[in-house]
């Protein structure tokens, strides 16, 4: 069985695009895959966080996991901090990294333009993420498009480091999803829906009221055209919503502009705001019952315990390959 290893970072509550374009996918992978599915806590501290919000959001997003079928019989769901082989590992990575080719990401770029002071830490962070990876001798890595430049840098490094020491790490293969992977701002359809946005009317939280859900829908941008068609280049807005509407409801775009040919926008909102709240409202139910029962701590040390276990044998053999501590007999 081969290996996948995917890290969500605990800054906010994820997003309807978040699940679309990944959590849904995890749900049905881990059926035929090993999966380790990692909170990665380490990666959210690059920037700054209030200590208690991101003890918070690391809870709440292991919840999620849970909530919409991750199951602990078949993958392991653990936070990044708990295993220090990562933080180990990165560093060791950083060893192998090229100050250059950091400098070269794109999200380095864009998340240092205009400050005055950035950390260390958000220019060494891909490093860390190779980490993540390699220590698991992870085969596939589900991505979506924005990710694989630092993909593509967790090769290079692996090979790197394969050729300069012993070879020992999987080289992993990216994974993007076809359809779905990349779910657009509700304000602006040319954007990637993201939870940092800071118009809260773009996105649509795995955590929103069903009043919130329609309010937004509602207030999608669309155009003035009035016909429910898919149009990606021409109608980027309606051609998001159809996209979100069929991967949800399981019929294809062509059934559902059948169904509101000759209806407007409003009526289309409205069945859309339907299938998003009827998607949502097990999701969070089951959530809310995790964040009050002891089950999510018992299912954490657990993850935590078998990351361990897997993490700490390869960090010996990067450790042995680079000539780190003593040699045991």
């Amino acid at each position: 069985m081969k290996t996948i290893f995917s890290g969500i970072q605990p800054s906010g509550t994820i997003t309807l695009g978040n699940y679309i374009g990944a959590m849904k996918q995890f749900v049905e992978l881990q059926n035929d895959y090993n999966c380790y599915f990692c909170i990665v806590d380490q990666h959210a501290i690059t920037v700054p966080q209030d200590r208690l919000e991101l003890r918070k959001n690391i809870k709440s997003l292991a919840a999620l996991y849970l909530a919409v079928g991750i199951d602990p019989e078949k993958s392991t769901l653990f936070i990044q901090s708990e295993v220090p082989a990562h933080a180990q590992a990165g560093w060791m990575m950083q060893c192998v990294s090229y100050i250059g080719e950091l400098e070269r990401m794109t999200q380095f770029k864009d998340k240092s333009e205009g400050k005055d002071a950035v950390s260390a830490g958000l220019l060494t962070y891909p490093p860390l993420m190779a980490a993540d990876i390699l220590l698991y001798n992870t085969d596939l890595v589900p991505v979506g498009e924005d990710q694989k430049q630092h993909l593509e840098l967790t090769r290079d490094l692996a090979e790197r480091f394969n050729k300069k020491y012993n070879d020992i790490f999987t080289v992993p293969e990216v994974r993007i999803a076809k359809e779905g992977a990349r779910v657009m701002s509700l304000q602006d359809p040319l954007k990637k829906m993201s939870k940092s946005d800071p118009n809260k009317k773009s996105f649509i939280s795995l955590l929103d009221d069903p009043k919130q859900i329609e309010k937004k829908i509602k207030s999608a941008v669309t155009d003035s055209e009035g016909i429910v068609k898919y149009d990606k280049e021409n109608k980027p807005g309606v051609s998001n919503l159809l996209s979100i509407y069929s991967i949800l409801s399981g019929k294809t775009v062509a059934e559902i502009e059948g169904e509101y040919e000759g209806k407007g926008y409003g009526e289309f909102k409205a069945g859309l705001s339907e299938i998003v709240i009827g998607t949502l409202k097990p999701i969070q139910d089951k959530y809310y019952a995790l964040m009050e029962s002891e089950e999510l701590d018992l299912v954490l040390d657990q993850g935590a315990e078998k990351a361990n276990k897997v993490a700490n044998k390869m960090i010996k053999k990067m450790e042995s390959a680079m000539g780190l501590g003593r040699k045991r007999k």
